[in-house]
Order: C-alpha cells, then structure tokens, then sequence
C-alpha cells in the first residue's frame, strides 16, 4: 500500500493512529454483529457459510466462531466485483479500503476458498474470474503491481511518477511477486478443480510476457526498459539511481525494485522473491507443457527457475554471529546484504506457505529462529503481543499477519496455539484483523478494513479446525 493512500484511508494524522472506540472493548463478550449485513454482500458462497456453521458449532469458543464469521468471508463480503462477459466469469478484487486490484492481494484473498470450489459451482466461477481478469492486467503492463477496473480511472500517482503509466493503472512498482502470485492461484486452481477453462491463449501469452519480464529483471546487459521515480518525502516510495536502484552483479537473480509491502528494495536480489519465482516458473512450466502442449515455452520456463534456483545456492545464504548460516532478505551479489524480515509475504518466514522451501530446511529454520527474535530490526515485543512489522508502517507496529504466518509455516502445536491466542487478543475489539497495531496497545491500529490479512486468519482458523480442533478450545 503506498503512503499517500495509506493516511487517507486510515485516518492518521501526523503520529496518531486509529483508535478504536471505547465502546469496542465490550466486543470480546459481547460478540455484536460486525459482518456486513446480508443483503449489503458483494457475493455469497453457499460452501463458505457452510464452513461458518460447522465451524461455530463444533469450536467451543466463542469468540473465535465469531472472528471466523467476520474474517473468513471478509474478501466475498466487501472486496469483489463479479460478472460474466459474453459468458466468461470476471473479477475484480479490491484490496479492502482502496480502490484498486493489487495481483498479489487479490490472490492471496481467494486462495483460501479454492478447497471450496468444488462444492461451490458459484464459487469456483468467481476465482476463475479472478484469474482471468489477472491475465488482462498482466497483459496490459507485466511491471504494474496494481489495477483499476475502469480504464478512464486516472490514477493518483499520474501527477507524482516518473514512469510509463498505462490507462487503468493504479500504481506501477515492480515487485517480483506480483507475477508470480497469479501462477500460484492458477496452479492450485487446476489441481484443485481440473478445470482448464481459463489457461487460453491470452493466459499463456502473459505467462510469455512473465518469462521476459524476469529475464529483463536479469539486468545481464544492460538496466532493461523499468525505471521508477516519485515525487515524495517518503523513502521507501522512491528507487534511487534514475529510478533503477543501486546496482547488482549480474549473477542470474531478478532484480525486484520493491518489496510485497511496495517498499522500495535497498538491494534489488529480494531473496524471498526470487525462492518464489523458483516454484512460480516450474508451475508455469507444468501448465504450459500439460494444458499448453508448448513444450518450447515450458523449457524456457524451466530453464530459467533452474538459473535463478542455481544462483539462489551461491548468494542467497550469508552468515549471522548468533544464529550462524541464514537466508538474507536482500543481497546484490557483491557481498552487501541486509539482513531482516518484513511481514509481507513472501518473506522469509512464510517460504513453506507458498511451496518455495521445506519446513524441515536447517537453513530455514536457522532463518526462522532469527527472524522471530530481537536480532531482526523489524521484530517488535511489547505487553500485548510480539511480531514482525516493517518500514511500511514503522517502529513498534506489529503485523497480524506475521502471527498467521508464524502459525501456518509450524508444526508445533504450542506454537500454533500460541499464534491463535495472540491474534484473538489483539484484534482490538473490532472483530477483524488488522494491517498493523501497536506492540502494547491493539486498540491503535492500522486500516480497519483490510481483506487479505482477514482472510488468512481465517485460513488459518479452518486449517486448524481441520487438521488439530483441540487447540481452538
């Protein structure tokens, strides 16, 4: 989310942060009703309210039946945009209170209800859409990280960035991820479903301008076609160097000039980006060779996930005094690092979330006991809780989504029970996570609505209902 946007929306002035109400603390007992009323829904999933009943009945409580009512829905509820075109599903996928389609947002939102689709016909046509109309954004300009669904929209950045700004875009930072998280939705959607429906011509030509793109971002010869500068007082907004970043040694890796929080890179290697682009690209490949038949494209596709996996084992693993052999969150492959973790994801942490690392990896885990510790600049621990933040937002603001992720990538049960207690004790009152909130203080917290961390809370509550009932009480 980028900084202008972010004070309109969340109503901060100068230090403040939204507060809730004082009347909210009496949400945890009483369990008011905070979902948007039914006939106010964007969409209704006859599977995921299924979900919600089983849920609510079998979990004794209370409270986390209820913020499984509020959350898990929350992307269905307010953030997507249905229809058909000439009988072909399409979907726009706000990100919650901004009016734009971010491609890795809007995936990572409807991830979750792909186990779903199956027994929801309406359902799976709604991701279908979401896939379909990513392929229409990605063919418009692979670089941009987010969309209007209206073309005459004109976006508020028009006036402030220097860079090739395409009618219909909203912002345009390259972050690896953004193409990669498209692949992964489309995956799992035809594992899932075997549906094949939306992996057309169109959809293999992104993948096309997806391939290139990364091999643009490869920097071999010469900086490729992407700069990026902004009028701002805000750091993390601008790409230094003419808008190309500090350089990097050509090595194979894929230059990301922002990070998932759409903070701009110190160093354009952002390792947890280029893990992901690893099993991105060898997914596309499968899709490509299976449903495609273009065995040349799923080579090229192949071929590249092997370079840049290759170049990963040379430079990504640097070494720290206490925890000893880790992954580094940035590098540039002349021997600079920096060494942290942001709670966007990809991050170090979430690696095993997305299918890029084993859980069991020694590297990983040294990485993970790191990253959850004070030797990360961005590990905040205060009375209410502890988590990782980030620049996005600052010092001593914990992301909720750090705990779910901490919880989704464990397999202790301790842990995992540790993750939920905390993220049902810091939702501030209000029934929903959050972007962010204070390490001593939930009630001051940023964007109220904010559907992908809501939604993966929720993930994480039907994971765990699933797999371990006794650990939500």
């Amino acid at each position: 989310m980028n900084r202008k946007t972010f004070l309109q929306h969340t109503g901060i002035v100068g230090a403040g942060l939204i507060a809730a109400p004082a009347s909210f603390g009496r949400m945890a007992t009483d369990f008011p009703e905070v979902r948007v009323a039914a006939n106010q829904r964007h969409f209704k999933s006859e599977a995921i309210e299924s979900a919600i009943k089983q849920f609510q009945s079998h979990v004794k409580n209370k409270e986390l039946g209820w913020l499984f009512n509020n959350c898990f829905p929350n992307t269905l509820d307010t953030t997507v945009f249905y229809e058909e075109k000439n009988g072909v599903p399409d979907t726009y996928v706000i990100t919650g209170d901004i009016d734009a389609m971010w491609l890795r947002d809007s995936s990572a939102q409807v991830f979750p209800y792909l186990q779903f689709s199956k027994q929801d016909p309406a359902l799976h046509k709604l991701i279908a859409g979401v896939i379909r109309k990513q392929t229409h954004f990605v063919l418009k300009d692979p670089y941009a990280n987010a969309f209007y669904n209206d073309d005459n929209k004109v976006s508020e950045w028009k006036a402030t960035d220097s860079t090739d700004m395409k009618p219909g875009i909203h912002e345009r930072k390259w972050e690896i991820d953004s193409l990669c998280y498209p692949i992964r939705l489309a995956y799992h959607f035809w594992k899932t479903t075997g549906d094949a429906a939306p992996f057309d011509t169109g959809w293999k030509e992104g993948i096309a301008r997806t391939l290139k793109t990364f091999k643009e971002q490869q920097r071999k010869n010469n900086a490729g076609p992407y700069k990026f500068e902004r009028k701002t007082s805000w750091a993390t907004d601008g790409v230094p160097m003419g808008g190309y970043g500090y350089p990097a040694k050509p090595v194979g890796l894929i230059c990301s000039m922002f990070r998932p929080s759409d903070d701009a890179t110190i160093f354009p290697y952002l390792i947890p980006s280029n893990l992901f682009a690893v099993v991105s690209l060898k997914q596309a490949s499968e899709i490509v060779k299976v449903i495609s038949k273009d065995t040349a494209l799923a080579a090229e596709l192949l071929k590249l996930a092997n370079e840049v996996d290759a170049a990963l084992k040379q430079y990504a693993v640097t070494s720290h005094p206490q925890f000893g052999k880790l992954y580094a969150y940035e590098i540039n492959a002349y021997g600079s690092h920096v060494l942290m973790d942001d709670a966007n994801v990809p991050s170090l942490l979430g690696l095993p979330y997305l299918g890029a690392i084993r859980r069991d990896d020694p590297v990983y885990k040294t990485t993970r006991n790191y990253v959850w510790s004070t030797e990360n600049p961005f590990f905040f621990k205060g009375t209410a809780a502890e988590g990782i933040g980030g620049p996005h937002i600052g010092k001593d603001m914990i992301w909720p989504m750090s705990i779910t992720m901490r919880a989704l990538t464990s397999t202790d049960d301790k842990e995992i029970r540790w993750c939920i207690d905390t993220l049902q004790k810091t939702h501030g009152g209000t029934g929903f996570m959050h972007e962010s909130f204070h390490k001593d203080d939930p009630t001051k917290f940023t964007r109220k609505w904010f559907a992908w961390s809501n939604t993966l809370f929720g993930e994480l509550l039907w994971k765990t209902f699933k797999e371990k009932p006794g650990l939500l009480g």
